[in-house]
């Protein structure tokens, strides 16, 4: 019974909790239902000195995000990859690299959303932007709450000041 996925062009292995035990044979084909979170990644390196190759299981939650970067070689070639960015720099692990754009944003996109994690953009002196989505400059997604302030709250509301107050009954 598989317990992981391998991602195609990665050396790295997303491992999932126990798997449910029930009997697969009578799910549906297509059961696009509720999946377990990922909860580990494995990182495959391979020592320098040594040449001894070593697997370091990375609690997803260690990871900032997921960051995609182009470069450009002196050939004029573009090269885009995309990588799991860690607090320890050590850890950063590139997960996916294509000759062009063609694949990335997708990749990209896919990775942030299976490991939950969020998107980011390497700059040329590589640091790292969060990425947001904009349609000329308008920003897309969570807006802003538009219920009143608590400071206005205590206010009457606009049509009750159109109204005069009644004359009281003697």
């Amino acid at each position: 019974m598989v317990h992981g996925v391998g991602m195609e062009g990665a050396s790295v292995v997303l491992a999932f909790g126990k798997p449910a035990v029930i009997d697969k044979r009578f799910m549906a084909a297509n059961d696009n239902g509720p999946k377990e979170p990922v909860k580990t990644v494995t990182v495959r390196k391979q020592l320098e000195k040594s040449g001894v190759a070593i697997k370091i299981k990375v609690p997803v939650d260690e990871f900032i995000g997921v960051a995609v970067a182009t470069a450009i070689s002196e050939e004029g070639v573009l090269t885009s990859s995309i990588e799991l960015v860690h607090g320890d720099s050590e850890l950063n692990y590139r997960v996916f690299e294509e000759i062009g754009n063609h694949n990335v944003v997708a990749e990209w996109q896919n990775w942030g959303r299976k490991l939950r994690l969020p998107l980011f953009i390497k700059a040329g002196d590589g640091a790292y932007m969060p990425y947001s989505q904009q349609v000329d400059g308008v920003a897309l997604g969570a807006s802003a709450s538009r219920r009143k302030m608590a400071a206005d709250a205590n206010r009457r509301p606009r049509f009750l000041n159109r109204r005069k107050p009644g004359q009281e009954a003697n």
